[in-house]
């Protein structure tokens, strides 16, 4: 009994050490979730920031000084309504007027050439030297020039991409596969010269033409001016002026193409490569106004593309490039049936006819086989005859010759081209004579068409410069042979034409007329962008730029993503002149900050082209412009200070008409034109004036960031920068540190293109200043290009004018220093408490809690960790992000890019045989079994089972990353301002964890301290600003 007693209280007192244990730990447990960051602590934090923050970045900026100096002038100031519908025809005049003098300089060209021509006796033993590109200024190891390598004098020319050129003379290019001195080509060569004056005579008319040229139908190339031609690594001339779009669009018209490829097994090896060849050397030789589809047949017909089954798609380069990867994918097997796969073709020709679809125009069937065996005769009968509306063009594959008088007969049976395509060799030239055959009918009728091509990438300029301006279109014309004996043979001479940097053409579009969000943007009449500041044809290949696969098809839907009813798109594709509105998200510094903005759309059509025109002026500030007048003695004394710098994009005076101008900047010939060193510049007066008032009023800015350099106690460490900028364009900059001290070392240099003004943008603290209140500051840290160690701030804000009851923004004014600087200011603050005596109970240098500064956009400027600096806050926490978002404190907005690129993985696999078959599985194993046998009885070696090729190399598969085009998702987020505070706690498991907020009044940024001893990573992941691809479910 005395036993069972004790072990009773042995009993009690354990239960009771364990109840006193685990009410212990909850009440442990119960006093960690309950530590208390007190809201009013913050709240003076934030407070106290705001009025230090400010006090810096109003001194160091001059922001309050400019502004009262603004508001002294504006008696003298006029604001003005920008008229969007009268701008847009002034600016699409100025552009017609433009192109319509390369379309003459082109026409004479074509005029030229034909009557040289005309008078020109072919001579088969003609001997005649020229200039061949490739071999000019060369010579042999006696020293003297090889034969078609003379003394060629080259001279760098600020007007052609500072390369070296010859502006009185053209020269010849040959491809490599074409003979030099072929008669063929040493006729036309000489025939040509003719075109030397024309050359130089246009380029006198009209100094702002580039590259003009005369590509041959025989293989060679006119250009002028002159240069020495850069062969490959290999030494191979590649370039054929005849593959090149210009050509290919002007030496035919609009075409309805269906490609019918065998992929019987007879097909295999040698003869499916030169198939697949032949294939993608067609679609090269298609443009944005050519359609297509290919069919490929055996014993049945299959589309390459089903998507695309019993209709023609655009030929443009997304689709001709989709169609080349599904090349590689025809395997051959079964029997040739061709009859099946004609049929097919016929029908989508005779219906899209019938619809009033495709190019409207030629229309053609492409048969590529080695051999048709079956009778084929019922089908033309029954589709093509009598009246032949598709030509047949036949290419018969291989060396076999058996079936080439039943290719011969479809094709001269159906008013195509029959050629024998033995080699891959063979291709290039087999299948340009298509389009010889399909310019007959215009050449015969002498239809002088001047066309148009899509934007495409200049190579020597994108070379030097990465830019999405730096894209060309070209104006081409036909050459025909007008000699009577040859008239109706419909013979094709070659092709003239013209580069016209798109560039130049947007500069028509004056950036300051169109505000700070406004910009100008043209489009074909297929809806395809020519030129969009927001057209991104560029992306990051490791640490190249290279093209995108669909850098020239970006259709404008894709920038213009908010017309969801494409009523834009619709109208300027119908050459319609309108206007619209939008409500748009608009994204700047890198899409990582989205503004919502009213559009106003202007367009209308550029006559004489296929181009539209089209404007956007955004409503608020975007609406004015301010107009102040000064003298021009008073304005080129300021305009001459040193701090001072106007966009050297703009164009302020033509410095491309006249040859001496060319070196010059704009600051430096809109000084040497106001003093009459320069009379005949021709200069933009309003945008001068404007630039004039503007030196006058920003003018004591100079002199008080002067001062303030050289008072007593100097600058704060960590100063670097001040700056401003105005609608003209103008910028001053005052550096408070040297380059060796200053951190943010790039910031408004040359390097730094988003932060300067461009052609197709104002700088990115232009932008943010002008949606932000004015007088109000707006923080941030630069991103990463120019700022790649997070460590420096920018603080900016605009100044405005008023007259009567219209506001306008004249300008953005602001800060730039080093991260050290507002760490200490913040961290000297979030350490001290207001109404407490002794110990402070909160402080931010504690392990306790993590203290951040924030942006509107939920960037971290100031953290613990310096590496959480620029980074969005919610990949940090998303546990508290997530609360945020909730309670509506921060919203997120979702984005879009239509012209993203993303990663897709391909598994390359060896070239051997994979265990896909049982036989080879069998012989495999049979393999395996006798050497191990052998190995066996040779001391039990069995390192043979390593060795064995079906077993290895079957497994060896290589991920191999590619970037393709796509259509992404991703969220950006905004803060709520009317929520000035917030606290909360967020239960995560056995731990909660506090946050309070607090918003720094006056200006773009929030306090959050949060409890830092409680990890909710488990129960909340982070929130990122990944864009998501968009996947689309076709019906």
């Amino acid at each position: 009994m005395n036993g069972n007693v004790s072990i009773m209280c042995h009993i009690r007192r354990s239960s009771w050490v364990t109840f006193l244990m685990v009410y212990t730990g909850w009440l442990c447990i119960f006093t960690h979730a309950q530590m208390k960051i007190p809201p009013e602590t913050v709240q003076k934090w934030a407070v106290t920031l705001s009025e230090q923050i400010n006090a810096i970045a109003s001194k160091y900026s001059g922001a309050a000084l400019l502004q009262k100096k603004l508001k002294d002038v504006e008696s003298i100031i006029r604001i003005e309504d920008v008229d969007g519908a009268r701008l847009v025809l002034e600016f699409s005049e100025e552009i017609e007027r433009m192109l319509g003098s390369k379309m003459k300089s082109v026409k004479r060209l074509a005029d030229t050439a034909e009557d040289a021509d005309l008078y020109h006796e072919f001579n088969a033993s003609l001997k005649f030297d020229y200039y061949n590109s490739l071999l000019v200024n060369t010579m042999d190891e006696e020293g003297n020039f090889i034969e078609l390598g003379g003394e060629f004098p080259l001279e760098e020319n600020e007007h052609f991409n500072k390369l070296s050129v010859n502006t009185l003379m053209s020269d010849i290019q040959v491809p490599t596969n074409v003979y030099n001195k072929d008669p063929d080509i040493l006729n036309g060569v000489y025939m040509s010269e003719a075109l030397n004056d024309i050359f130089i005579s246009n380029f006198q008319k009209d100094p702002t033409l580039t590259w003009q040229y005369f590509g041959s139908s025989s293989g060679f190339f006119r250009l002028y001016p002159g240069i020495k031609w850069t062969p490959d690594s290999n030494g191979v001339v590649a370039f054929d002026c005849r593959n090149r779009n210009w050509y290919i669009q002007a030496a035919t018209s609009p075409k309805d193409i269906i490609i019918v490829v065998d992929v019987s097994g007879s097909m295999k090896g040698l003869k499916m490569t030169i198939a697949k060849h032949t294939i993608n050397t067609i679609l090269d030789t298609l443009g944005e106004n050519d359609f297509v589809n290919v069919i490929a047949y055996t014993d049945y017909v299959r589309y390459v593309e089903p998507c695309f089954k019993g209709t023609l798609v655009q030929a443009d380069l997304d689709n001709r490039e989709h169609f080349k990867l599904l090349m590689d994918e025809l395997h051959v097997k079964g029997e040739a049936k061709v009859k099946k796969a004609m049929k097919e073709a016929f029908r989508i020709l005779a219906d899209a006819r019938a619809n009033g679809q495709g190019s409207l125009c030629n229309q053609a069937i492409m048969l590529i086989t080695d051999g048709a065996m079956e009778d084929f005769q019922s089908v033309f009968e029954e589709f093509n005859w009598p009246d032949r509306k598709v030509r047949v063009f036949t290419y018969l594959i291989g060396r076999d010759m058996t079936f080439s008088e039943n290719a011969k007969w479809i094709a001269c049976n159906n008013k195509g081209y029959y050629t024998h395509v033995s080699t891959l060799a063979d291709v290039q030239e087999n299948v340009m004579e298509y389009l010889h055959v399909l310019s007959r009918p215009m050449v015969i009728n002498h239809d002088h068409d001047i066309i148009w091509t899509e934007a495409y990438m200049d190579t020597v300029l994108f070379k030097s410069k990465a830019h999405s301006l730096l894209l060309m279109t070209s104006v081409a014309m036909p050459v025909f042979s007008k000699k009577k004996e040859t008239l109706s043979h419909g013979i094709l001479l070659g092709v003239v034409g013209t580069d016209v940097p798109l560039l130049e053409v947007m500069k028509l579009a004056p950036r300051y007329k169109l505000g700070a969000h406004g910009y100008a943007f043209l489009i074909t009449n297929n809806g395809y962008i020519l030129a969009h500041p927001d057209l991104r044809p560029l992306y990051s290949d490791g640490k190249k730029l290279k093209p995108k696969p669909n850098y020239n098809s970006v259709d404008l839907s894709e920038a213009e993503w908010e017309d969801t009813e494409d009523i834009l798109r619709t109208s300027m594709v119908k050459g319609e002149t309108g206007t619209m509105a939008l409500d748009v998200r608009a994204a700047v510094d890198k899409g990582k900050r989205p503004l919502f903005l009213k559009n106003d759309y202007f367009y209308t059509t550029i006559n004489e082209t296929p181009f539209s025109f089209g404007m956007v002026l955004t409503r608020g500030h975007g609406q004015y412009m301010v107009f102040g007048n000064v003298s021009v003695e008073e304005g080129l004394h300021d305009l001459q200070q040193p701090d001072l710098t106007i966009a050297d994009e703009w164009t302020y005076c033509e410095t491309d008409i006249d040859p001496h101008h060319r070196k010059l900047t704009q600051l430096q010939a809109v000084v040497r034109y106001l003093t009459g060193k320069e009379p005949d510049l021709e200069c933009d007066e309003i945008l001068l004036q404007q630039v004039l008032f503007d030196a006058v009023v920003t003018a004591p800015l100079e002199a008080y960031w002067t001062a303030l350099t050289l008072t007593g106690s100097g600058v704060d460490e960590g100063m670097e920068s001040a700056f401003l900028g105005t609608r003209s364009g103008l910028m001053r900059v005052i550096r408070y540190a040297g380059s060796e001290k200053r951190v943010g070392k790039k910031f408004l240099t040359r390097a730094d293109k988003e932060n300067l003004f461009t052609v197709d943008h104002f700088p990115i603290w232009y932008r943010l200043a002008a949606e932000n209140k004015p007088g109000q500051f707006f923080f941030y840290v630069p991103h990463d290009d120019i700022n790649k160690g997070r460590n420096t701030f920018v603080a900016i804000t605009s100044v405005t004018v008023t007259e009567g009851k219209r506001t306008a923004i004249h300008g953005a004014i602001g800060m730039q220093a080093s991260l050290d600087l507002l760490e200490r200011v913040f961290f000297s603050i979030a350490k001290q408490c207001s109404d407490v005596e002794g110990i402070c109970p909160l402080s931010c240098e504690s392990i306790d809690v993590n203290c951040y500064l924030i942006d509107n956009n939920g960037f971290i400027l100031v953290s613990k960790d310096r590496g959480d600096v620029g980074k969005f806050f919610g990949e940090i926490d998303g546990s508290v992000m997530a609360q945020l978002l909730k309670s509506g404190l921060y919203k997120r907005v979702t984005l879009y890019d239509y012209q993203a690129m993303c990663k897709t993985v391909h598994h390359h696999t060896s070239g051997a045989r994979p265990l896909l078959s049982p036989f080879y599985g069998l012989l495999a194993l049979i393999k395996w079994f006798f050497s191990h046998f052998l190995m066996f009885l040779l001391e039990f070696n069995i390192c043979g089972l390593w060795h064995n090729d079906y077993v290895v190399d079957a497994h060896k598969q290589k991920k191999v990353e590619l970037m393709q085009p796509c259509n992404t998702e991703y969220p950006s987020f905004m803060y709520d301002t009317s929520i000035r505070e917030t606290n909360s706690i967020i239960k995560c498991g056995r731990c909660q964890k506090m946050f309070v907020l607090q918003q720094v009044p006056n200006s773009n940024l929030v306090v959050l301290v949060i409890q830092a001893d409680c990890d909710c990573s488990r129960q909340y992941a982070p929130i990122t600003l990944m864009p998501k691809e968009v996947k689309y479910i076709l019906p």
